[in-house]
């Protein structure tokens, strides 16, 4: 099967499949695709009409910045933080040519509950990936311990705000590999009135 088959685009939602970061390597996105893929990122269910969500572009000359700043949250979050911690927290800072940081951004107090505006912002990590994908790169959507710190978050907003997630976006530099799928009778069931919620 081809992974990320762009030829229609039923075959494009049927064979999307991430990257690996670490294995993305240049030509990544440049300004004008980037700002495409944002734009088409936006296209996503949002109730009310809230935006309740921001894009972060972090600039490739700002990545060895960013892999210290997250050495000087890790170490103070930390106790037993090694050296190893250490390079694996710039590695991810510096891995793939493209770097994307998605906050979700709520809007509150409004009558639209928190919840669904977290949700449009996880679909709008989805709509990134397939924007990416349709043009040809490799995209990843990685949380980890960093998008759970509240300092890590405020290097790119400010609470209520979470980071929803880093897309980092590439070219492949290794063949991309299908991961084990569920089969529709696990994962779909039909309701039946008479009895309660499925297995």
């Amino acid at each position: 099967m081809v992974l990320n088959d762009s030829s229609s685009l039923l075959a494009h939602l049927r064979t999307r499949r991430s990257g690996k970061p670490r294995d993305m390597a240049a030509p990544g996105p440049g300004p004008e695709q980037l700002d495409a893929m944002i734009e088409i990122a936006a296209r996503t269910p949002d109730h009310g009409k809230l935006f309740p969500w921001r894009f972060v572009i972090v600039p490739r000359a700002a990545r060895a910045a960013l892999g210290e700043k997250l050495v000087a949250i890790l170490r103070g979050e930390k106790a037993d933080c090694t050296a190893r911690d250490e390079e694996a927290a710039i590695q991810f800072a510096n891995q793939a040519p493209a770097l994307v940081v998605v906050l979700s951004a709520p809007v509150v107090p409004h009558k639209i509950p928190v919840w669904e505006q977290e949700l449009s912002a996880g679909a709008v990590c989805m709509n990134l990936l397939h924007a990416a994908h349709a043009m040809g790169f490799a995209g990843a959507w990685i949380t980890g311990w960093a998008a759970y710190s509240d300092a890590v978050r405020d290097l790119f907003g400010a609470a209520p705000q979470k980071i929803a997630g880093f897309v980092f976006i590439g070219t492949p530099a290794a063949p991309l590999e299908e991961r084990p799928r569920p089969s529709l009778s696990e994962i779909a069931h039909k309701w039946n009135p008479g009895y309660g919620p499925a297995a």
